[in-house]
């Protein structure tokens, strides 16, 4: 019998819990623990390549930092300035008038004037400090303003001030150039608060608390986004990725784009200060575009869009130019006035919810209008700057290069050109209305030059209606036919030749027949001209055919000179085209630019010598004076034979196509219309002893206007003139040795008796004057 085999002890049944912390124990000590030691080598060297590349790239950025924006406002950059205003007693001056001066210089108006740079009112009486810029350091001064617009007295401060002899003010910016851009850079600490305040609250208002990237900004942006105004968008980058993007990145949008704006703003933080990063945006932000030239910075956006000085900006303006960050072409005020004014209510909104300004001052800005300055743009001479640049460029090869250490300082008065562009933009609306009466399509052009013709010093300078929309110096570089401005030059040619013959038959007494006449003309064809409107008058002097514009009186006189000698005197002025020795001569049918003519015409202020117009009075490189090049007089004519020119076209102003200007300005003064063929072009030069200014009106395409020079070129010059000579005395232009005055009948040019109906006191050269007593009223 088989026998079992003995019963096995039963097995005892482990824990649960005990079969996984034996696992446990294998699995620390088993095969497994070198996987974990691996994975935590690796994990440490790719965290250790990680931190390499950060670090590489920290420092890489920070070296791209520092390299492109370090330096802030020490980096120099070529800047051109307007003349310097200098105030004496006796001056004409009104407060409103020393106001904007000080503007234009970035003075700021304060109750009381206790720091360089600041100026207050009270009354006709101006207390102010200069900026103490060497040599003179800073000066205290008030000034006052007498009844009359003139200044009364300028002393020093307190109840017993001593007289001062004048006060200079420092020369006015102009522009800051750089490729393509203008602007004007100033520190932080000059940037108004107000200005600050409003760019923070509506674009970064954390800007003081975060490190270069605000995820609650963000954050907030996004809901403002959602649940707000949709037209108005908030942005999530704060000012320093702004600076980024503009600085050091493409404009394309993407994630990674994102993630390096990111990174190198938390790197900028560490390389700049709050103060640096906030200053560079405040002076190098896109603001719109002037012409081709992009607006940077709110103290040139200031200028451009409000006229003044960004230290004197108002809540509403500074919150105007704030909300232009975000679109500065659709939010210009200037282009898009309504959706501007929008948006500046939206940021008052904003620094009234940040504790900026009071629920009060905000309610009281958003009531004002936009309130653009007219012409504001143009007030700094955009044409002229971008002239005066040109011209260093030819002359100083490379000079104005960016970051150059160069100041120019110009001739140009910032505040007549001021006064020019309101002039000529008033003109220009009453030409726009004649044309559109008239049924003539096309937007009419303009141009102007004023300069003071004993030093040829230009004071401004306007080459077309709008700089925004045509840059094309119209002023240096539209070369059109001068017309009858150019008639002065052909008596001065037969008064010239008088005195070099000792000839007796031309002077301004003398009788031409003013009817239809042929002449043959270079080709040996039939030159017929006409007058203006085929009125012709009979027997006149040459002083009535010069006042009324008479062309045939004109035309005979070159004959009588001699073509040739006409033309070898325009030679000798030497501005415009050559102008051929023909009959058409006498109607100026040659070329010339209204700078040239403008220098042409120096020659009535200067005894007959011609004073090239200057736009420059120094160049400054590295603190060194550069020397410049300059014209001096160009000897043409006799002092006596220009006095006679110069006394005749009194009578174009006193009595003749210029007699419009008369009603509004009352000084001495001549000048001289010019209407070309088909009245292409309408022209006027006038002048007094120390100004002179040239006006042309006509069409880019040349075709004719339709107007003739007194009614289109006329009014611009009088405004201009009535506006630039207030308060000044009325001078008397020199008469020189070798002339002499007889009374003569007017209409027979012969001496005056006492039956004369019309008599004139006339000018002659000595021995020229007539001896025969008037035929017809004896």
């Amino acid at each position: 019998m088989a026998t079992r085999p003995p019963a096995q002890p039963p097995r005892r049944k482990k824990p649960a819990a005990a079969r996984p912390a034996r696992a446990a124990r294998l699995v620390a000590g088993g095969p497994a623990r070198p996987w974990r030691r691996k994975i935590l080598i690796g994990g440490g060297i790719v965290a250790l390549l990680c931190l390499v590349v950060l670090i590489y790239a920290w420092i890489r950025v920070a070296g791209m930092i520092d390299k492109r924006l370090g330096g802030g406002d020490d980096r120099p950059m070529p800047r051109i300035y307007g003349r310097a205003f200098e105030m004496h007693a006796g001056q004409p001056l009104s407060v409103a008038e020393l106001r904007a001066r000080l503007n234009d210089v970035g003075y700021s108006e304060k109750p009381k004037a206790e720091h360089p740079g600041e100026f207050s009112i009270a009354g006709s009486a101006i207390q102010l400090m200069t900026k103490g810029l060497p040599p003179a350091g800073s000066v205290s001064a008030r000034i006052e303003i007498g009844k009359g617009n003139y200044i009364a007295k300028v002393v020093a401060p307190g109840p017993k001030g001593a007289a001062i002899d004048s006060i200079t003010l420092e020369p006015p910016l102009l522009a800051e150039l750089a490729t393509g851009q203008r602007r004007r850079y100033i520190p932080i600490s000059a940037m108004p608060k107000r200005m600050i305040n409003a760019v923070l609250a509506i674009e970064d208002r954390r800007f003081y608390e975060h490190p270069g990237v605000d995820p609650i900004g963000t954050m907030g942006a996004l809901w403002r986004n959602v649940f707000g105004n949709k037209e108005y968008l908030a942005g999530g980058s704060t000012i320093t990725q702004q600076i980024v993007k503009r600085t050091f990145l493409t404009p394309k949008k993407t994630p990674t784009r994102k993630l390096q704006e990111q990174f190198i703003a938390l790197v900028m933080e560490t390389r700049l200060t709050k103060d640096q990063i906030l200053e560079l945006y405040m002076n190098e932000v896109p603001l719109g575009q002037r012409g081709p030239f992009e607006i940077q910075g709110f103290a040139e956006a200031a200028r451009v869009f409000f006229g003044v000085d960004v230290q004197n900006l108002t809540n509403a303006q500074a919150a105007t130019l704030a909300g232009i960050i975000q679109a500065p072409s659709s939010l210009s005020p200037s282009r898009n006035p309504q959706r501007s004014l929008e948006r500046r209510n939206v940021v008052l909104k904003e620094m009234a919810d940040a504790g900026f300004i009071t629920v009060a001052e905000k309610v009281k800005a958003q009531a004002e209008p936009i309130g653009v300055a007219p012409h504001a743009m143009e007030n700094e001479a955009p044409y002229f700057v971008d002239w005066v640049s040109q011209k260093i460029d030819e002359e100083y090869k490379g000079l104005l290069k960016p970051n150059a250490n160069v100041d120019v300082f110009t001739t140009l008065d910032v505040h007549m050109q001021r006064m020019a562009q309101d002039a000529l933009a008033e003109g220009l609306a009453l030409v726009d209305k004649q044309l559109a009466a008239r049924k003539r399509k096309g937007i009419a052009q303009a141009a102007m030059v004023v300069a003071d013709p004993r030093t040829g010093e230009i004071l401004a300078m306007i080459g077309g209606r709008d700089y925004s929309q045509s840059q094309y110096n119209r002023a240096v570089l539209a070369r059109r036919q001068p017309g009858s401005t150019f008639k002065p030059f052909v008596y001065l040619s037969a008064f010239e030749k008088m005195a070099e013959t000792g000839g007796r038959e031309l002077t301004p007494a003398t009788i031409m027949v003013d009817e239809p006449t042929t002449w043959i003309d270079d080709q040996g064809q039939p030159y017929t001209p006409s007058n203006y409107q085929n009125e012709y008058e009979g027997p006149v002097t040459l002083r009535f055919g010069l006042a009324h514009s008479r062309n045939i009186v004109a035309i005979k006189t070159a004959e009588q000179t001699g073509y040739d000698r006409v033309a070898d005197l325009w030679k000798r002025v030497g501005e415009g085209t050559r102008a051929l020795a023909v009959p058409s001569i006498a109607l100026g049918v040659f070329e010339a630019s209204p700078l040239e003519m403008t220098t042409a015409y120096t020659i009535f202020d200067n005894a007959g010598s011609v004073r090239p117009l200057q736009p420059i009075l120094r160049i400054s490189e590295n603190g060194q004076e550069k020397k410049t090049k300059t014209e001096g007089l160009r000897a043409v004519a006799r002092p006596d034979t220009t006095y006679l020119v110069v006394n005749m076209m009194r009578s174009v102003i006193n009595e003749g196509t210029a007699a419009a200007a008369r009603a509004s300005f009352k000084l001495d003064a001549a000048g001289k219309t010019g209407t070309t063929n088909d009245q292409r072009d309408a022209w006027f030069i006038g002048f007094t002893p120390d100004l002179i200014a040239a006006v042309w009106v006509g069409f880019d395409n040349n075709a004719p206007i339709g107007l003739t020079g007194s009614q289109a070129a006329l009014p611009i010059w009088t405004s201009f003139m009535r506006r630039a000579t207030a308060g000044r005395a009325d001078r008397a232009f020199t008469v020189p040795d070798g002339i002499v005055f007889v009374d003569i009948d007017k209409e027979t040019g012969k001496l005056a008796t006492p039956g004369c109906p019309k008599v004139i006191r006339e000018a002659f050269l000595v021995g020229t004057e007539p001896t025969e007593a008037c035929p017809v009223h004896r």
